[in-house]
Order: structure tokens, then C-alpha cells, then sequence
């Protein structure tokens, strides 16, 4: 069975699985993205917190994938627990970095000028402070979301959801006849789902800059 006839006898499978992939790197996402920004915000104000929060989301993502996966299995079960704990872990640092980079590069000035006028700590925060720092978050973010497309494959080990497990079952069968379609369907599967997310970064960044902060 050549791969264009593979693709095209397993297409409902294969898109059933590109959609929990995208599913399940979209809602992890979202959680580290909520947790990150709110650690760089916290961290951004002290240089003793920011390196802290930077280190250790450093050392969470020095451990490998499959290690992490397979420490949370005993802990809550296979499936989708564990996946989405360690993708959320594993997307931290990119976006917590970022956070602190851009609320630290914001002029004084500004905060200063917001405060003159009355502004209290979480109007400036959500007015002024995160706009103006939403570029870097926003580049924090589209690099998390491309190592957790990859990482995202490694999920299939604890039966998570996704194209790993198209991956999976090519690499522990070898010798069949459809084991380098399944390879070859899982990870372009995974690529296409890199680029179309990246794209709509691009969107949305081109949405929610406004061109001066983008010049």
C-alpha cells in the first residue's frame, strides 16, 4: 500500500487523531499561558524572583518528555492526565521568560503617567503594562506551542490523545507493511498542524499589535 493510498483509507482516523493533537496542545496552551503571565507578572518586579521563576522553568523543561510522562503515570493514571500536566509544565518557560522581558522593557515613564491619573495596580496591569508587553508574551507563546506539537507525540506512550499514536504503532511494528506510512502520517500530520497554529499567531499578532508597537 503505497502512503497516498494509506492516507486515503485511514483519512477518518487520521483526522480524528490531528484533532485531539491540535485539541489537546490548544487547552494546555491556554493554562500555561494563564500561569506564565501570571508568574512574570509577579516575578517581573524583583530580579532575585524573575531569575527564580526563569530557573525553574528551565529545570522543568531539561527533563525529557518520556521521563516526565512516565514519573506522572503512577500518579494519575494514563490517558489524558498526564499529557496535559506535562504539556502544561513543558510550555511555561517560553511564555514566563517573555512576560518578564516585556513588562520590564515598558518605559517608566508610561506606568508613571497611568498612575498620575488615578489608574490603581490592576487597571495599569490590564491597560497599559500588558498591552504594551504583548508582543514578546505572543512570540513567548508561539515557541511553546511548536515544542508541545512535538512533545505532544510523545503522549501516545501513556495512551494519550493524538498523531503519536499513528507514530507509536509504526515504530513497535517494524516490519509490517503500513509501519512507515504510519511514521510518515503521524509527523507531517504533526507539521501541518505546526504551521497552521503558527499561522494563526501570525493573525492574531497582526490583530491585536497596533503598528506602532509592531514597527
Amino acid at each position: 500500500m503505497t502512503f497516498w493510498e494509506y492516507l486515503g483509507d485511514r483519512h477518518q482516523q487520521l483526522l480524528t487523531d490531528a484533532y485531539q493533537h491540535a485539541s489537546v496542545v490548544l487547552q494546555c496552551m491556554v493554562v500555561a499561558t494563564a500561569i506564565g503571565v501570571l508568574i512574570g507578572v509577579v516575578a517581573c518586579r524583583s530580579e532575585w524572583a524573575g531569575n527564580l521563576a526563569t530557573t525553574a522553568t528551565s529545570t522543568i523543561l531539561t527533563a525529557p518528555s518520556l521521563a516526565m510522562i512516565g514519573l506522572l503515570i503512577p500518579a494519575v493514571g494514563l490517558g489524558v492526565p498526564p499529557t496535559v500536566i506535562a504539556l502544561t509544565l513543558y510550555g511555561l518557560l517560553p511564555i514566563v521568560r517573555n512576560a518578564i522581558v516585556g513588562l520590564r522593557g515598558i518605559d517608566p515613564s508610561l506606568v508613571d503617567a497611568a498612575q498620575g491619573i488615578g489608574m490603581s495596580r490592576v487597571t495599569r496591569l490590564a491597560r497599559v503594562e500588558l498591552p504594551l508587553a504583548w508582543p514578546p508574551i505572543l512570540a513567548g507563546i508561539r515557541v511553546s506551542t511548536q515544542m508541545l506539537m512535538g512533545i505532544a507525540a510523545i503522549a501516545a506512550y501513556a495512551s494519550g490523545p493524538g498523531l503519536g499514536k499513528e507514530i507509536f504503532r509504526g515504530i513497535a511494528s517494524p516490519g509490517s507493511e503500513n509501519a512507515l506510512n504510519q511514521v510518515l502520517a503521524g509527523t507531517l500530520g504533526i507539521i501541518v498542524l505546526a504551521l497552521l497554529f503558527d499561522a494563526a499567531y501570525v493573525l492574531i499578532g497582526r490583530l491585536t499589535i497596533p503598528r506602532g508597537i509592531r514597527v
